[in-house]
């Protein structure tokens, strides 16, 4: 019998935000499962900055999301029914979904998570991409020790909030560079921050030598553009910079123009590198366990913003993220 799936495809490169012409929600029919598929109900997708860069059609680590295409999301459902081996109608998985209320997914594709260890919405935060991404950039890029400085930009998002209380957890002093009083406020009264630095006041640099005023020694960077500049002008000797992403520049119409004091990379023999998380694929598992055990007991506050709004919420939710409106990881509930 076909499968009722409301989804959201991709209907025109947008220039600059998105907005309602990007996106053709419709109702769909999709076939039963064949040999090594699952039929999975989605109840909660990801919304990620990354999404704005598959939108591109430009060469970047994914292929972008095609004209007509489903968009491509990062979900969590219930397997409705199963023609793959080891996934039972009733699992839990989570995996590359795309949005949409229903799917046929190969079971390859998907992971099965135990609700028990926490809800939906955490596997997509701290016990998903964003914690990955946290776990390998602080530990394997940015190679953080006990008794440094550690500052992260994009702090009180889902990737930034995990990244300074890894850096707490591993003994390092951290910075946590936010847009707003309220998110300052959150990062150093409720996840244990030393410092806190609202980037919408201005003079970014100013305030990052107030609160680092010994330089910073690892600088997780989520944000880019101005705020990247400021604190490439505080590093100390031997810094390391770990780049995961440049939310402040994604919906920019001009190229942004390269960080204007690279030169305190040589001055500081300081290193910067990017990275992608999907190459510790392999790894996740001790990502997974790290950071459960840390919510487990207590060290850890996974906080999900949520919205109720169904899949025809996607496009309004999306641009949430670069607005600010969210804090936590943002997940939509369908």
């Amino acid at each position: 019998m076909p499968i009722a799936a409301r989804r959201v495809h991709l209907a025109a490169r947008p220039v600059g935000l998105p907005d309602a012409s990007t996106w053709d929600v419709s109702d769909d029919r999709l076939d039963d499962p064949a040999d090594g598929e699952v039929h999975v109900a989605v109840n909660h997708l990801s919304l990620d900055p990354a999404m704005r860069g598959w939108l591109n059609d430009v060469r970047s680590y994914v292929p972008p999301v095609g004209i007509g295409e489903v968009m491509r999301a990062f979900g969590i459902g219930t397997v409705i029914a199963s023609r793959a081996e080891g996934l039972e109608p009733g699992d839990t998985v989570m995996g590359t979904i795309g949005a949409t209320d229903h799917a046929v997914v190969a079971g390859a594709d998907l992971t099965k998570v135990d609700l028990a260890v926490a809800p939906a919405p955490t596997w997509l935060g701290a016990l998903g991409m964003p914690g990955m991404t946290a776990w390998f950039g602080l530990f394997d890029v940015a190679r953080a020790q006990p008794g440094e400085t550690v500052v992260v930009s994009g702090a009180a998002g889902a990737v930034g909030s995990v990244v300074g209380q890894l850096a707490k957890a591993r003994g390092c002093r951290v910075v946590g560079i936010a847009g707003g009083p309220e998110k300052c406020a959150w990062l150093t009264d409720e996840l244990g921050f030393d410092a806190a630095v609202d980037h919408r006041e201005g003079a970014v640099h100013r305030a990052l030598r107030q609160a680092a005023p010994d330089g910073i020694d690892v600088y997780f960077d989520n944000v880019g553009g101005v705020v990247l500049d400021a604190a490439l002008r505080t590093l100390r000797l031997g810094a390391r910079v770990a780049i995961c992403g440049a939310i402040s520049t994604y919906n920019a119409t001009e190229p942004a123009p390269g960080p204007a004091h690279y030169m305190s990379l040589l001055v500081n023999r300081a290193s910067m590198a990017g990275f992608l998380v999907f190459d510790y694929e392999d790894r996740y598992g001790e990502a997974v366990d790290g950071i459960g055990a840390m919510i487990a007991d207590g060290s850890l506050i996974a906080r999900e913003h949520v919205v109720s709004g169904g899949i025809d919420a996607f496009g309004d939710t999306l641009l949430m993220l670069f607005s600010g409106a969210n804090t936590g990881k943002l997940v939509l509930a369908l």
